[in-house]
């Protein structure tokens, strides 16, 4: 499975007994805050980020949770090891990238983002219906496998910074990246990763939708050599999954520092 799809592809597939649909909104840090819609894709479940897909037991936002923990979260939702799912948010691509990876690193085979979210589902004007409460479905039988390839962990940062087989890359804001303006959380301080460089995760999108793979590639090409392994911060988790999906359709080898900059930053001192 292609690892996105349009609006038309998804309105052609409804009907697959196989096939769910998520929506994986959460609010942006900063910028457009309100992530809240009354109506939703037919037969849409929530993948709720913050309370079931991320771990408890850090003091960091948004970390990855235990393969356990995982898998009892997958299964709740319905979702079996071939189940073929469609990720969206109500941004366009932000949240949804998140649970791509999320999905991908723990092993699910057939998992794709909905290229615009929920804004190029309403633009097509294609059938909408009322969220609904219900949060109970049939128990899935999906089994977590943790790919240790898709996550960097704050213990290898020192050695990759140092080490020309990598490229750092950082989503965030050029100003935050720059330390022009401060961090939106309280008390973390301006900075960098060493040896990182800057792509702004807007910068592989136009408008909600994703660059063509042309596009990307040229991004990419200017920033690392193929042979690099590619290794992408932000903030907090979020957005860094936005160009881990836009590299891995580049096809670049890559992974995703899962404690960002909210972990560098509160780790480290200048």
């Amino acid at each position: 499975m292609e690892n996105i799809v349009s609006a038309e592809w998804l309105k052609n597939h409804l009907d697959n007994d196989n096939l769910l649909v998520l929506d994986a909104t959460i609010s942006k840090v900063v910028g457009d805050i309100s992530a809240l819609s009354n109506v939703q894709i037919p037969g849409t479940r929530f993948f709720d980020i913050k309370k079931k897909f991320s771990s408890s037991n850090t003091p960091f936002p948004n970390t990855i949770p235990t393969a356990e923990a995982f898998e009892i979260a997958t299964q709740e939702l319905g979702i079996n090891n071939d189940s073929i799912v469609v990720v969206y948010d109500t941004h366009g691509i932000y949240s949804s990238a998140r649970a791509w990876w999320l999905l991908k690193t723990f092993g699910l085979k057939n998992v794709a983002i909905l290229d615009g979210g929920l804004p190029k589902w309403k633009s097509k004007k294609f059938y909408l219906e009322k969220k609904n409460s219900n949060n109970t479905y049939k128990k899935g039988n999906f089994k977590a496998l943790y790919n240790p390839n898709n996550v960097v962990y704050f213990d290898s940062l020192k050695a990759i910074s140092k080490d020309k087989n990598f490229k750092i890359i950082d989503a965030r804001s050029s100003d935050r990246f720059n330390c022009i303006v401060a961090e939106p959380r309280e008390g973390l301080r301006s900075g960098t990763i060493p040896s990182s460089t800057n792509l702004p995760f807007n910068q592989v999108l136009n408008g909600n939708v994703l660059k063509t793979k042309a596009e990307l590639d040229i991004i990419f090409e200017e920033l690392a050599e193929r042979k690099q392994h590619l290794v992408f911060s932000c903030g907090s988790g979020i957005t860094t999954s936005v160009l881990a999906l836009a590299a891995t359709i580049a096809g670049y080898n890559n992974s995703v520092y899962d404690g960002s900059w909210t972990e560098y930053g509160s780790l480290t001192k200048v």
